[in-house]
This record gives C-alpha cells, structure tokens and sequence, in this order.
C-alpha cells in the first residue's frame, strides 16, 4: 500500500483478489474413542502420565497452557457444595467457572502428591511436562490405544466441548462458559459437527410424536 500511497504504481494489484475463508471442523474423539483412552493399562509412567493429563483436559476443557499453570487455589467449592475451577484462561484472560466431574477429580487425587507435600494454594495441581514432550508422547498414547486421530491439546479442547457436554445435552450457552468463549459464536461451530447429538435429539422427538 505504501508503493500505491507514493505513487510507484498506478492502482492496488490486490485489489480485484478475494480471499475465501474456509471453516475448519475441530477435531475430537468420539465416545468409543474417549473410553478407550481411558481404559488402557500404559505401564509406561511418562505415557500414562501425559494420557492422563490429556484426559484431564477432555473433561475440564482447559488449554495446555491453563492445565500446566493450573494452581490448587483455583479449586473452590461452588455454590452446590462441590469442587469447581475458577480460573482465568492465560490466551484470552476470559474467566473459566466449571463443575468439577469426576474424571478429572479421580486425575487430580492420583497426582496429588507430586510436589512439596505441604498443599499450598501456590502448588501446580498436574506434573505437566513441556509442550514439546506432551505432544511427542500424545503420539504414543494414540499408538498405544489404538487411535488414528493425531492427539493435541486443542483435540482433548474440542472433545469437552462435543463428545463430553454438547452431546450429553449440555446447552450451547453453558458450555461456551465453561470454555471461556468470549462470545458465543466461538462455540456455536462446535454444534454443527455433532451428527451424534442431532440423532438423539430426534430419537427423542419421533418417542414424543408417537404418544
């Protein structure tokens, strides 16, 4: 633009080019997927460690960045009574307020006690491993289970909001919540790959229509 602005050429060369904005579909793994992960015996420490960390996402829908700097002080008790996150996502610094099911509760006891012992509000909740190495183990946890998905962190991401929350009836609004959306159309590209959740919708529909 400068070139145009000093005259150099006669005209924006760009200015005929649209570019056309194709919408990525996230990827997640499936429920039969999901327990699978769950389930398998991985003996080796740093592979189970980082699956279950990866897990611990899929059920809290946290970021890397949010898991690894997650403190034990952003576990409070909510207003039924029960443990919830309340933290600030680091990418947006949107707030995060989310139940604590028990998946990753049964995460957090089994790691409790990999710092000083003493339970300060300050320690890291999880032992999280660089970026770099939870990626390059993720690779070996999808071996080892049997998953041909390439496994992220943005993966275990899009998989609470799909496979744990959307299709369990989880409404859109409350999920986009949990997530730390800033706005709900951030979330709403989720609810149109869930062919799961749309089956089950009208599963319901046709029992109703039949009384």
């Amino acid at each position: 633009m400068s070139c145009l602005r000093k005259g150099w050429i006669p005209r924006d060369p760009f200015a005929e080019i649209k570019l056309a904005k194709r919408e990525v579909e996230p990827g997640f793994l499936t429920e039969n997927e999901l327990e699978k992960l769950i389930s398998k015996t991985i003996v080796v420490k740093r592979i189970a460690l980082v699956r279950d960390i990866f897990v611990f996402s899929c059920f809290t829908g946290l970021a890397y960045v949010d898991v690894r700097n997650l403190r034990r002080s952003a576990i409070v008790k909510g207003v039924d009574g029960k443990d919830w996150i309340v933290t600030r996502r680091q990418k947006t610094d949107v707030p995060t307020r989310l139940p604590l099911l028990q998946q990753a509760r049964n995460v957090i006891e089994q790691y409790g006690n990999h710092g000083s012992g003493v339970n300060s509000p300050d320690e890291l909740v999880l032992p999280v491993l660089s970026n770099q190495k939870m990626n390059a183990y993720l690779k070996e946890v999808a071996d080892i289970c049997g998953i041909t998905k390439t496994l992220t962190f943005h993966t275990a991401r899009h998989t609470f909001a799909t496979t744990v929350t959307l299709t369990n009836g989880v409404p859109l609004e409350t999920v986009s919540k949990m997530l730390g959306h800033k706005s709900l159309r951030q979330t709403q590209h989720y609810a149109k790959i869930i062919d799961l959740k749309v089956s089950k919708d009208m599963d319901l529909l046709e029992k109703n229509l039949r009384r």
